[in-house]
């Protein structure tokens, strides 16, 4: 059986300081091939597929008491144009399959990141240098799912590994399970 890798997700954030509305919960999206809109790197190094995603937050502050309170709205953008799946390199159905799964936790960890962040910040006092506080929390969130993509990756060997594959799917399902709000979609 070929061994096939596959590459993870790109995290980036987006600060932009405007007026907006109030956070609110995003729904989860399961993804399929279709989400994949992206051409394959020819030297990709093995890796048939890349999930790329954004976390953008805008927050609007607005004084109250001795501090502030931001209104944020965080989304969880799927890049479609930049993520990618090497069709010409998946021979089965089953391969697809496995593909698309390691793939959805590289999307899912991006999720996860995004809720901690909407429960975060939700119940987070500011000061006023709430610029730099709100940048703050975000840099130690974003560290934390960094990381943990990268041990998703190398625990399951880029999905090759189908007995940490399937540990990390479980963890997946805990974690989605036991969010706060709708995660369906």
């Amino acid at each position: 059986m070929k061994r096939n890798i596959v590459k993870g997700i790109g995290l980036t954030a987006m600060c932009f300081f405007a007026m907006i509305t109030p956070a609110s919960a995003q729904s989860f999206h399961q993804l399929t091939a279709n989400d994949f809109w992206g051409t394959p790197r020819a030297n990709a190094g093995g890796v048939v597929a890349y999930t790329n995603c954004t976390i953008d937050y805008r927050y609007q502050a607005r004084r109250e008491g001795g501090g502030y309170r931001l209104n944020f709205n965080i989304r969880l953008i799927l890049n479609n144009n930049k993520s990618w799946l090497d069709k010409s390199r998946v021979s089965t159905p089953q391969q697809l399959s496995e593909i698309l799964k390691h793939e959805q936790g590289h999307y899912t960890i991006a999720f996860l990141e995004q809720q901690e962040l909407l429960r975060i910040v939700g119940r987070t006092r500011f000061s006023n240098n709430y610029n730099y506080e709100a940048m703050a929390i975000f840099n130690r969130i974003d560290a934390k799912y960094k990381q943990l993509n990268a041990d998703y990756d190398e625990d399951t060997a880029h999905m090759t590994d189908r007995k940490q594959q399937h540990s990390w799917d479980l963890y997946f399902q805990q974690k989605l399970k036991f969010l706060p709000g709708d995660t369906e979609s």
